[in-house]
């Protein structure tokens, strides 16, 4: 190109060290003296240019910038290319808008009057218009109806440049899509994303597929903004030019030539509902399970736009014609994810597949965590490693369809009959092998899932539908068993990675998710298992009798009770895979699952509280509405009672940890689903499993003490229980020592966790009202009446003396 100017020619470069701004700088600094206008701090304009560091936003920093330019310059600037702007495709309204876009260029075209400028040009957008309709192109003079808050900032701010331009020409340079070889194409690279890691939702469009949006090559856009600054003292005094290559590539086009480049197949396309993709879309932002959405619901609004661009003002103005085209650029964009994949996830701002994303900043630009950038800066290790961790596993996801296949054949094989509950077995067996096969591919994170939720269905459907036999019980229970554990247990949990990091919770002595404080609980979980097993087998009519070694025919009695009848399932079964749940659920996640696991620490919780809570009201409840006690459900109540404690400083640990993003402003919702990272100690005091019994006990009671107050509670608990039978109580006196016995026993177990030591205060109420109950219940009845004086005054005792505390606790330890 052939330049009219002098070496004294000053341009000025908002954004300098942008997409556009920092080669277009480069180039223009060959001719010009280029001042770029930028923030301060990374990344940089190109070090050919004048670095003058400003917010635009403020008045002091833009005045001095100016004041900089004249000493420096003088009072000619030769052209302002103005590409500062505020950007975010969250589609939300942004008070930065108003306070970058248009303010920001308000305070440069007044700081501008005093200097002799011969030409502002203002990257605006070819959003600014309206789609078109009926095929017809857009240009310059096609109505302006902005439809989301970054295209309607522009057209107020070109409305701006109007009234306050005075006699500075301006041009407003209405730029299409900008792409290059690496892509650096928000939309662009996400479509490509989707369809290089075959994820299910990449097939799926809501709007007209034979629609597209016009882009532009980056190296067409410095190419016209040149040749309008070379043409400056010939172009109108106001004037607006559509920059982009004239015939967009529809939606469909560009998923068959992705498709075809990455994988070496046509990309299917299938249109989709818009009210379905709204309400997927929204619920993607609420669960984001795997990795943040890019599809927000005010895209889906756009999906049927076309622009198509009528660029002859711009070829008759400025000579100026795209060299480049999308069509032809898609196998560079290709060849850029191939050669290093780990650079293009960077460049475009993607996490590498597998990864997690943990925090953005304003923009959503920026990842935070140490982890994932090491992970972006070596991806090519990252997918072998993770390519070979699948093929190390892929016998797991083999062994589901085979366990599918059995499925398939048991109730032919058991001889029974072809009702609902067997086609329920075949219809889960379909599944598992549909599944199982789907799983050998290792970018299908959702499929080891898909086998999950069809073994946790396994467990459900016995109970259901009733299973009168035996054999399908047990057929259905462990082959739902062994699916979760071959689907997610063994191989690890699909799109999940080892996140590094503390071990210990901050400000706390041990480690609550290591392997010897999860051990008691998931042998408790097995040995409730198998004793609630046994209940079921007897409401289901697979055995004749349930034995009680003390009761006599209590246990059958509690069984065949109206309270055990009310459930729409057997109740001993529920508990039965309830506690095959919380087994598995024990085994998942690593030493730091407090931290990487936030919602499977919580579901292990939630399981184990209510099922004691429920054990517990069913021990009240068999005495005063059964009028029968049942061993075995006292055993498993006190089994359940005991993992209360046990799994409490897990959950503690994970809602500091919870708090502590909060107060750091992370992303709750995906913190919670995904996990994330924290400084802190690793796990020191890990006890080998080949250590003697003495030290694997010490362990496993980290966390628990057994203070001769709490333990003399609990036994006072277990007394209140009794005392009807000894003392000949009866009616309301005697239900009233049932549930306060059961209840204070539930209190003091807890308050053995030292991290719940302060549940021995409700004992002071219980101890209150077990004093003065006799006198409301039951006022004639003397040995009620001295059995609550003198347990009730123990049991306040008692609960004052908080008992030996050897841990810490960090933030907890107030309440402790």
């Amino acid at each position: 190109m052939e330049s009219a100017v002098t070496a004294t020619d000053v341009i000025i470069v908002t954004g300098s060290s942008g997409l556009i701004g920092y080669p277009l700088a480069a180039r223009l600094s060959q001719e010009f003296a280029v001042v770029g206008f930028d923030r301060a701090g990374p990344p940089h304009p190109p070090p050919s240019a004048h670095c003058i560091t400003m917010d635009i936003t403020s008045e002091e920093q833009t005045a001095a910038a100016f004041d900089e330019v004249r000493r420096t310059y003088g009072e000619r600037i030769a052209s302002v290319i103005h590409l500062a702007a505020y950007y975010d495709f969250s589609g939300e309204p942004s008070p930065k808008y108003d306070e970058i876009t248009v303010g920001g260029t308000e305070r440069l075209l007044r700081h501008l009057q005093q200097f002799e400028v011969e030409q502002f040009l203002f990257s605006s957008t070819m959003l600014v218009h309206a789609p078109s309709s009926a095929g017809e192109r857009i240009s310059e003079t096609s109505s302006l109806a902005p439809s989301w808050p970054y295209p309607k900032s522009k057209v107020r701010t070109e409305a701006l440049i109007r009234r306050k331009r005075e006699n500075i020409p301006v041009l407003l340079m209405r730029i299409a899509g900008v792409y290059d070889g690496m892509t650096h194409s928000i939309p662009l690279a996400h479509q490509m994303q989707r369809i290089e890691e075959r994820d299910p939702l990449s097939h799926f469009f809501p709007g007209n597929p034979s629609h597209g949006q016009s882009f532009v090559h980056l190296e067409d856009v410095i190419e016209a903004i040149l040749l309008a600054v070379e043409r400056r003292k010939t172009l109108p005094p106001e004037l607006a030019l559509l920059i982009g290559e004239p015939d967009p590539v529809s939606y469909e086009k560009l998923q068959r030539l992705f498709g075809l480049h990455l994988h070496g197949k046509p990309w299917r396309v299938m249109r989709l509902p818009k009210t379905v993709a709204k309400a997927g879309a929204w619920l993607q932002q609420q669960l984001p399970v795997v990795k943040e959405t890019f599809i927000k619901p005010w895209m889906i609004d756009r999906a049927d736009d076309h622009y198509p661009l009528d660029i002859s003002l711009a070829q008759k103005t400025l000579g100026w014609t795209p060299r480049h085209s999308l069509r032809e650029t898609i196998p560079e964009m290709i060849i850029s994810l191939r050669d290093d994949p780990g650079k293009w996830y960077r460049e475009n701002n993607l996490p590498p597949p597998g990864s997690l994303r943990e925090d953005r900043d304003d923009s959503g630009a920026e990842m935070n965590m140490k982890t994932h950038h090491d992970l972006m800066e070596n991806s090519e290790g990252h997918h072998d490693m993770m390519r070979k961790h699948h093929e190390k596993y892929l016998w797991c996801h083999f062994a589901i369809a085979i366990l599918g296949l059995w499925l398939l054949s048991s109730p032919v094989a058991f001889g029974q009959p072809l009702d609902i509950y067997a086609g329920s077995q075949m219809l889960a067996g379909l599944l598992l092998v549909v599944f199982g096969v789907l799983s050998v591919n290792g970018r299908r994170l959702w499929a080891p899932w898909g086998s999950c939720f069809v073994g946790i269905a396994l467990l459900m459907a016995p109970l259901v539908f009733w299973a009168r036999s035996a054999a399908s019980y047990a057929n259905d229970t462990l082959v739902g068993a062994l699916v979760i554990a071959l689907s997610v247990l063994i191989p690890g949990m699909p799109g999940m990675m080892k996140m590094p990091g503390a071990e210990i919770p901050p400000g706390w002595t041990y480690n609550p998710s290591s392997w010897q404080q999860r051990f008691p609980m998931i042998a408790l979980a097995f040995f409730g298992f198998f004793l609630a097993r046994y209940l079921t087998a007897y409401q289901l009519g697979h055995t004749g009798w349930a034995w009680d070694p003390f009761f006599g025919n209590g246990t059958v009695r509690v069984l065949d009770s109206d309270v055990s009848k009310a459930w729409p399932v057997s109740d001993a079964g529920l508990g039965a895979a309830t506690y095959m749940l919380e087994a598995l659920s024990g085994f998942m996640g690593g030493r730091d699952r407090w931290r990487t696991m936030p919602w499977m620490v919580l579901m292990f919780f939630l399981l184990v509280v209510p099922l004691g809570v429920t054990s517990i009201v069913l021990v009240m409840m068999q005495p005063v509405m059964v009028g029968a006690w049942c061993t075995l459900c006292l055993v498993t109540a006190v089994a359940m009672l005991i993992m209360i404690p046990l799994a409490l400083d897990e959950v503690i640990a994970m809602g500091q940890f919870m708090m502590q993003a909060r107060r750091e402003k992370k992303p709750l919702w995906s913190i919670f689903w995904m996990g994330g990272s924290i400084e802190g100690e690793r796990d020191e005091r890990t006890v080998p499993f080949t250590a003697s019994l003495r030290d694997q006990w010490r362990a496993m009671t980290w966390g628990v003490t057994l203070p001769w107050n709490i333990m003399a509670a609990a036994l006072l608990g277990v007394w209140l229980l009794a005392a009807p039978a000894v003392l000949g109580s009866s009616g309301a006196m005697a239900n009233s020592n049932y549930i306060t016995g059961a209840m204070v026993t539930t209190f003091s177990v807890l308050a053995l966790a030292e991290a719940g030591r302060a549940a021995r205060f409700f004992n002071v109420a219980f101890g209150a009202w077990i004093v003065i109950a006799p006198f409301v219940l039951d006022p004639s009845g003397a040995a009620d009446r001295w059995n609550g004086a003198v347990a009730g005054v123990l049991l306040i005792s008692l609960s004052i003396r908080r008992g030996l505390v050897r841990e810490q606790y960090g933030s907890w330890q107030r309440w402790i």
